[in-house]
């Protein structure tokens, strides 16, 4: 799978967007961080460390602000991801929760078909193309 971005600046070169992904115990948090660290290697979104934003290192978040695009990813309804966000105080930014994709946490194994259903659901969200194999 490639990615194609829909949009670039001015210069012609694409801005980065940003993934932040809660990486929990759970089989829906690795899903959602597997899916996170696959659009990074795609450059769909170059992923940062959401402790760094929690621990209020200003140098990363200084980096994820400089993003196009910023979305989030949480394994459950307890958004740790959005939270971390919005107490570090980012307001505008995509949310996308797993277990809103119909995976149950604790009921879900990881496999590589529920990692791209996420991955996916993210370019969607992001607004890049998925192009074919």
């Amino acid at each position: 799978m490639k990615i194609r971005p829909k949009s670039s600046c001015g210069c012609g070169s694409v801005a980065p967007n940003v993934v932040l992904c809660c990486s929990g115990v759970a089989d829906t948090a690795e899903i959602g961080d597997r899916a996170a660290r696959w659009l990074n290697r795609q450059g769909a979104a170059r992923m940062s460390c959401l402790a760094a934003i929690a621990g209020g290192v200003e140098l990363v978040i200084e980096n994820v602000k400089k993003g196009l695009l910023l979305i989030a990813i949480d394994g459950c309804d307890s958004d740790c991801s959005r939270r971390v966000l919005e107490k570090a105080g980012f307001d505008d930014f995509i949310h996308l929760r797993v277990t809103d994709l119909g995976m149950v946490k604790g009921e879900t194994p990881v496999t590589e078909e529920r990692i791209r259903q996420v991955a996916e659901k993210a370019c969607e969200l992001l607004g890049v193309e998925v192009a074919g194999d």
